[in-house]
């Protein structure tokens, strides 16, 4: 029997895929306010998508928001969907909205945040097996890492 499907989709909501809080237990990384995930496609083992070596997830950051100031080995592709907001990718910051598509370079340190005074939605495309991502100072240079931030290693989520 075939795996393929088709995941139902809402306004920002997945039929049978549980939206979960960013970085939620992570040591470390906790410099973020407002984020949630969803793992679409490709998120484990277990995850129905054995043949895919990407994931799929959907992530939103509420009003005033953002992700961590991060960096890591690993490039990823996002396309926002919603609203608008910025995107720090190194010592710049740019605009974002609906449709755009941005390119995270590897070892680029870079932050997303909803400052536009509406939600941020975007599909964020990332390979399977990646390093972990490690979190840099808020005050320090752009490759700095913060204190306690984990180093890199191997591992299937992020």
């Amino acid at each position: 029997m075939s795996e393929s499907r088709v995941i139902r989709g809402g306004a920002g909501d997945w039929a049978g895929i549980e939206p979960r809080r960013y970085r939620h237990g992570e040591e470390g990384l906790a410099r973020f306010r407002d984020v949630t995930r969803h793992a679409l496609l490709g998120a484990g083992p277990g995850s129905g998508e054995a043949g895919l070596g990407f994931e799929l997830r959907y992530f939103e950051i509420a009003p005033g928001g953002y992700s961590s100031l991060e960096r890591h080995a690993h490039g990823h592709a996002v396309v926002i969907v919603k609203g608008r907001g910025a995107v720090r990718l190194g010592e710049a910051t740019e605009p974002v909205s609906t449709l755009d598509v941005v390119y995270v370079a590897p070892h680029d340190v870079h932050r997303f945040s909803a400052d536009a005074g509406e939600a941020l939605g975007f599909l964020c495309v990332v390979d399977r097996a990646r390093d972990r991502p490690v979190v840099v100072d808020e005050g320090g240079p752009a490759g700095s890492a913060s204190p306690g931030a984990s180093g890199s290693r191997e591992r299937g989520g992020r």
